[in-house]
């Protein structure tokens, strides 16, 4: 597993959920960006989301690393998951819980790894 990845398991089969850019910039063209998805995710009334919306945002973050795998195998390509798989292999209260594997992929894959300086010369000796 990806360090940038969270995992779901949707009809038995274990996915892991990455946000690239290409994912990023469809997100951005459907919900006006990452933050706007945030807070549609976060908000506790989140169910009244439309299930094709979830279903669509699941698909395509669990395709990302497949598409990632078939860019580098293409002699060994992989399925695509559909939305219409999602759909038949979930119920509506998995979906709800998936929110949380959403956030989670969407703030690794936004994460940024910083690192403090230990050079000392902007600090005062006391």
């Amino acid at each position: 597993m990806d360090e940038r990845t969270a995992t779901v398991t949707i009809g038995g089969t274990e996915y892991e959920m990455l946000l690239t850019t290409r994912a990023t910039k469809e997100i951005a063209g459907r919900y006006g960006g990452l933050e706007d998805l945030g807070e549609k995710l976060m908000k506790s009334e989140n169910f009244e989301m439309a299930l094709e919306e979830i279903v669509w945002l699941i698909t395509l973050l669990c395709n990302q690393p497949i598409l990632v795998h078939n860019l580098k195998n293409p002699e060994e390509k992989k399925p695509e998951l559909t939305a219409e798989e999602v759909e038949l292999l979930t119920s509506p209260f998995e979906l709800a819980g998936y929110k949380n594997a959403i956030m989670e992929a969407m703030y690794r894959g936004t994460k940024r790894n910083v690192e403090s300086e230990t050079d000392t010369k902007n600090t005062q000796a006391g």
